[in-house]
């Protein structure tokens, strides 16, 4: 006979189908961003309380977040997002060979056109360097950002909005330092978010390849047997 306890056991704590789609179909939005419906503060700053609940190394709880509304700020940080990566966008679309790729070219070159549109731009930040570090330092302070990021990203999905996660402006990241008042001796940013409600939400599961492939066992190269 199966007691409460047992059966407290095998049950989800979560809706497994609601937190599937939640996390299966969060994905990079860039065209289909609402560029004229405007975003609260009172929402933003839901969505990072729920970020800042991602785990940091060593509890040191370092993210800083930079949320940029003025439209003068926003026009001059996707004018160095362009500068930082526009020509490597259409060089590699430019290559692009199979219809998948190019169409995540094409959407990336669009978001160079309309970023300064796009009502607001979030900055996620970390505290120190990660220059001339051991590996081990590096992974730490990136493994203390990059989590909140995604979990920032999940929750926007959740009530409507979407973002992409973005980093052709940390080729100028200095410019955008100074621009923003941040510390660029102690304090890296890891990625620009632009940030919009977006149109529709009915977004899908990606095409991966199936996770046995990329998957080892104990040992690189050994597939686990399903």
């Amino acid at each position: 006979m199966t007691t409460t306890s047992d059966a407290s056991h095998t049950q989800p704590p979560f809706d497994l189908s609601v937190t599937d789609k939640l996390l299966s179909t969060t994905r990079s939005v860039r065209k289909r961003l609402d560029l004229d419906r405007p975003v609260t503060m009172e929402v933003l700053l839901d969505c990072l309380r729920l970020a800042v609940q991602a785990p940091t190394g060593s509890n040191t709880q370092g993210w800083r977040w930079v949320v940029v509304t003025d439209p003068d700020k926003r026009r001059e940080l996707a004018r160095l997002y362009r500068e930082g990566g526009e020509g490597y966008l259409r060089a590699s679309a430019n290559q692009a060979m199979d219809p998948q790729t190019q169409r995540v070219y094409a959407s990336a070159i669009h978001l160079t056109e309309t970023l300064e549109r796009v009502p607001v731009h979030v900055v996620p930040c970390i505290e120190g360097r990660a220059e001339s570090t051991l590996n081990a330092m590096s992974a730490s302070i990136y493994g203390s950002i990059l989590p909140a990021v995604w979990s920032f990203m999940l929750a926007l999905r959740s009530r409507g909005l979407g973002s992409a996660w973005t980093t052709l402006h940390l080729v100028k990241e200095r410019e955008a330092a100074e621009l923003l008042g941040i510390p660029f001796e102690s304090v890296t940013q890891v990625a620009l978010l632009p940030v919009a409600y977006t149109v529709g939400t009915d977004f899908k599961a990606a095409s991966r390849p199936p996770v046995e492939t990329v998957t080892y066992l104990d040992t690189w190269g050994a597939h686990p047997e399903v």
